[in-house]
């Protein structure tokens, strides 16, 4: 323990709440998180504690792993988008207006999108669409007549028909044009349904950003136009009379983009692009700059891929002041400024709340038990690492870091030719491992530690096994390394003493998070309370909302997660709005084509062969093929 005391503000300072939370949790005094739905419209927001949810949770039956759903933060997102953009509006004197669309492939769940069109219908806000099926959704969810429909993606003649058939009911659909070949098919469509359409070009612009979506921007990009294709479809719509039809420009140059200097560097080059545009004729209204706009998950307000170096504020006021400066440098009437942000929009609204199972502790005193008294018997190198155990000091701990190495090293292949018995090889392993263990006792101590021991402290940590999966509810810290904060939820009057990493409950080596923010720094552990049998202890992954429950994998048949959606009520308690029962076992198992009740039939009849064959009795039948029925209607995770 260290000689301060420790408190709430200690284990802010540890997690870095602060940085990431931007206000929406919080440690209470009792050293619960805390969440604070409506804290960016109502400073007074009582908030609500993540630990209460999960008692009322598990009073109601509803059990760990759950996805929490905050609509509230969500209405607050969108609001605080559009008071950004009136503001920097305002300052600089802009003449055009903002409209913001939300792209429904950040997340695509029923419930998301209803609740965005429901917050949004006031502030007219839209939706983009990338494929038939969001299309669809998006026709049956928008709301206000006039409201704006982006329709991105590649276009067949049927993707065409259900655009303009919204159009005939009142919305705003853009024909965003991906490849030449779409302008044909829209050309004839629209006369056939005799509808004069609302076009858009997507263009290459040659900016990019740094990230990991660096590929989505560039003229290497697979998705746009570049300016030959351009002006191309420029002079085919011109040639039918439909080039006032033309009224949108829009680039995107990645999901999140860390760098406000990227963001000004693509939005001067669509400015250039769009001018030239409305000297060639075209209707133009619209300059859309698509996603881009940075969660900054780190909390770090840095150009790291997994922050931002501005705020939103920041990115409203350069995106006004330069379209404002081309637009006027052009003499161009400013045009209505449409983005696509859809991981800043969702990403505070969903937590995943998870239990600690198990874990797995390197114990230094246990390897102390297996050294012997007297080691004179034993192998050369043997007595070697218990020597370089003897003599560790500060001053040798690179040395005896790098002999430890050499002799257990040594001592493997000795095992693997059968010099040495399996005893002596555990005395060997005990030896190395205390070796290392105090040598990074000694590291945390030092002011300056050797490149080769500074990850030492990973190599001894402890494996906390969390009742989730990895590839279902976080699949890009899988597959991408995305940072996301992962903290407990409660303990907070405790200092945390152990270093860990967290593993899942799939059998997969990658089902695993090593990566963390601790004061401050990135580091590859997490420092967590110490954990008991019989503990509830509780872990909660933070800024979840984007992309984590459409790109979820069914690794091992783990399934999708309980899903609760709570209000705040105005007295400070809340209600659950929604509830969305996780996959069952039987489920799963239909996703890929079994079929539970034919399994439940085959099981039945092995069953009966066994009493048959006298290997049970019928009273045990009935037992068996009771617990596989209930298997089959479980929670794919752990149950108590």
């Amino acid at each position: 323990m260290s000689e301060r005391a420790w408190d709430r503000v200690a284990a802010k300072k540890l997690y870095a709440v602060d940085e990431w939370g931007r206000g929406f949790f919080d440690i209470s005094d009792r050293g619960e998180v805390l969440v604070f739905p409506k804290r960016e419209q109502t400073p007074d927001d009582p908030g609500i504690s993540l630990m209460e949810i999960v008692s009322g949770l598990k009073d109601r039956g509803i059990a760990a792993p759950v996805l929490l759903r905050f609509p509230d933060i969500l209405d607050a997102r969108l609001k605080a988008m559009y008071s950004a953009f009136q503001n920097a509006m305002s300052a600089f004197g802009y003449q055009g207006s903002y409209r913001g669309v939300y792209p429904i492939k950040v997340n695509q769940q029923q419930q998301v999108i209803e609740e965005i069109t429901s917050f949004g219908e006031d502030l007219g806000h839209g939706l983009e669409a990338g494929s038939k099926a969001e299309l669809l959704a998006a026709l049956t969810y928008l709301k206000n007549p006039g409201s704006l429909l982006i329709c991105n993606g590649y276009k067949d003649q049927e993707f065409i028909d259900l655009a303009l058939c919204g159009q005939k009911i009142g919305l705003y659909p853009m024909l965003v044009v991906e490849t030449p070949r779409e302008v044909s098919i829209l050309i004839e469509r629209s006369r056939a349904m005799g509808v004069r359409p609302h076009i858009g070009v997507r263009v290459k612009l040659t900016s990019k950003a740094s990230g990991y979506w660096s590929d989505t921007g560039g003229d290497r990009s697979v998705f746009g136009l570049n300016t030959a294709q351009t002006m191309r479809v420029v002079d085919q719509l011109r040639s039918v009379g439909m080039l006032d039809c033309l009224e949108l420009l829009h680039y995107h140059l990645g999901s999140q983009v860390p760098d406000i200097r990227d963001i000004r560097n693509s939005v001067l080059e669509a400015c250039r692009t769009y001018a030239g545009l409305v000297k060639e004729g075209a209707g133009m209204k619209f300059l859309d700059l698509g996603g881009g706009l940075a969660v900054d998950y780190d909390g770090s307000k840095s150009s790291a891929v997994s922050s931002a170096n501005y705020s939103l504020s920041e990115y409203c006021r350069d995106v006004v002041e330069v379209v404002q400066s081309v637009m006027d440098e052009h003499e161009i009437d400013h045009p209505v400024i449409v983005t696509e942000a859809g991981r800043a929009t969702v990403a505070f609204y969903s937590v995943l709340l998870f239990n600690v199972l198990d874990v797995s502790k390197f114990d230094e005193d246990r390897c102390a038990e297996l050294l012997p008294d007297d080691v004179e018997d034993l192998h050369t190198s043997t007595r070697n690492l218990n020597e370089v155990l003897k003599k560790l000091t500060p001053e040798t701990i690179q040395e005896s870091y790098n002999n430890a190495f050499y002799y257990r090293d040594e001592l493997r292949e000795l095992f693997k030719h059968g010099s040495i018995s399996l005893r002596e090889r555990s005395v060997a392993e005990a030896l190395f491992w205390s070796i290392i263990t105090q040598v990074a006792k000694i590291c945390r101590t030092l002011e300056y530690v050797p490149e080769p021991l500074q990850e030492l402290d990973a190599s001894i940590a402890d494996i906390y096994y969390g009742n989730f999966s990895v590839f279902q509810s976080l699949p890009d810290a899988w597959a991408i390394d995305q940072f996301f904060p992962i903290i407990p939820i409660h303990k907070h009057n405790e200092e945390p003493t152990r270093n860990a990493v967290i593993s899942d409950i799939t059998c997969d080596c990658d089902g695993r998070i090593d990566q963390f923010k601790i004061e401050q720094e990135i580091t590859s552990t997490l420092r967590l309370h110490d954990w008991k049998p019989g503990d509830a202890y509780f872990l909660g992954a933070f800024l979840v909302g984007a992309y984590q429950e459409t790109l979820g994998d069914l690794h091992n048949l783990l399934g999708d997660t309980n899903v609760v959606s709570i209000r705040l009520d105005d007295d400070g308690s809340y209600t659950l709005t929604s509830e969305i029962e996780g996959d069952s076992v039987s489920d799963v198992l239909s996703y890929v084509e079994y079929d539970p009740r034919a399994m439940i039939r085959t099981f039945r009849e092995k069953a009966e062969a066994a009493v048959r064959s006298k290997l049970i009795t019928s009273k045990e039948r009935k037992s068996l093929i009771s617990l596989f029925e209930v298997g089959m209607r479980g929670y794919t995770y752990h149950e108590d």
